[in-house]
């Protein structure tokens, strides 16, 4: 069993929490807040609680060294926004001066600290290191569902120092809908794949295969199906070492799920060189040119599977989204889940590049559920147990 934050008396409490507060930074500015504001619920409870609030994070890869660009003090001056409310911040996130900040907090104040991967002891998951991170709470919380996956010393080995451990609001929201909605869904229950990878999602396939009514396929990983059904996909993004893995997916999936491919693609020589874009038939892709989003056609079957569908799982673009002309796949997918869910279908976008998308494309709100976590998630959906998620058992 674990614990909602909701369970604990908060009240005079040092609420240390583990919050995911990787986020995009431009010229020392935060330029995409949304996992801040997705952490805000779980801050806010603590503060109406009167607790006092102490937030750990990474950011980015600085490897153990100290990067300034990688510093979290953009991300303390968008939360103070948000929260509108000043709040402190420490340089170093397991300091003395750290320490002392943390154990003179007053009832509803909010210390946050500096980016816990500028020490490497933070990914080896460090014994003495989640010892020092301990000192700052009395009572921890996780909310941080985007780094679940990994079994770090600020999400598993400190919780080795609490009796008093749970979850934030954001991850029982992340498993209310990544795994008790899948398991028990509206039928027809669809899954959409994309991406250029087909190795991360095979575990995904492989858990949905008898499960999901359908499995819509697109995106580069595509093309390793396409060949290994012996067509024809050009200069197209393949895995030359999964084809037999992917003839032995179709293979299991025949009788239980229904896999579908795209049918027509957009093609060009690059995604840079676009003067010979055109539609081409999925299985005669011409030798010089290469797939970079789903036809027209392809489009209008996967959105006929999507209306006629009770729950909806996307992971995933059709496309290279990001630029202009190869996004009208990624972009109707999206529409269509948003138009869907106004009547009454469950539409989740399991985080990354999806997450991305309907984000770019104005359509975050409009779907039931956004997550925060593309590896986790993807985990999470392909049946696996997560490290940070399993260290808050009681």
């Amino acid at each position: 069993m674990i614990k909602s934050i909701k369970t604990f008396d908060l009240k005079e409490k040092r609420v240390l929490v583990r919050v995911d507060f990787n986020v995009p930074i431009e010229n020392d500015k935060v330029v995409d807040d949304f996992r801040i504001r997705a952490a805000l619920p779980t801050i806010q409870f603590c503060l109406n609680a009167g607790a006092n609030v102490i937030l750990m994070s990474h950011l980015g890869r600085p490897k153990g060294e100290i990067v300034p660009e990688m510093s979290l003090i953009p991300v303390g001056e968008s939360l103070a926004d948000l929260l509108e409310m000043p709040i402190k911040f420490s340089a170093d996130c397991v300091s003395e001066d750290a320490h002392d900040v943390s154990l003179g907090l007053y009832s509803g104040e909010v210390h946050l600290l500096e980016n816990l991967r500028f020490y490497v002891a933070e990914m080896q998951n460090d014994p003495d290191f989640s010892t020092k991170l301990a000192k700052h709470g009395q009572v921890y919380i996780n909310d941080a569902f985007g780094t679940a996956h990994r079994s770090h010393a600020s999400n598993v080995g400190v919780t080795r120092n609490f009796t008093h451990k749970g979850m934030g609001f954001l991850i029982e929201k992340e498993l209310q809908y990544l795994s008790s909605a899948v398991k028990n869904p509206r039928r027809p229950l669809t899954v959409i794949l994309g991406g250029a990878k087909i190795d991360t999602k095979l575990d995904l396939i492989h858990n949905f295969i008898g499960k999901a009514d359908h499995i819509l396929i697109g995106g580069g990983m595509a093309f390793t199906f396409l060949q290994a059904q012996g067509k024809d996909v050009g200069n197209s993004l393949v895995d030359p070492a999964r084809l037999n893995t992917a003839k032995k997916v179709m293979a299991r999936a025949r009788g239980k799920s229904k896999l579908v491919f795209p049918k027509d693609i957009v093609c060009a020589e690059s995604m840079k060189n676009r003067h010979s874009t055109g539609v081409y038939n999925a299985g005669k892709i011409p030798d010089k040119l290469m797939g970079l989003d789903i036809g027209p056609e392809s489009i209008n079957r996967f959105s006929q599977i999507i209306r006629e569908s009770g729950t909806i799982l996307w992971n995933g673009p059709m496309g290279v989204f990001e630029v202009n002309g190869f996004h009208k796949g990624t972009l109707a997918v999206a529409q269509d889940m948003a138009e869907v869910t106004g009547s009454g279908t469950t539409t989740i976008i399991g985080g990354g590049d999806s997450a991305a998308a309907v984000n770019k494309f104005g359509l975050m709100k409009k779907v039931t559920h956004v997550s925060t976590g593309g590896g986790a998630s993807l985990e999470l959906l392909s049946g696996n147990t997560l490290p940070a998620i399993y260290s808050l058992e009681i």
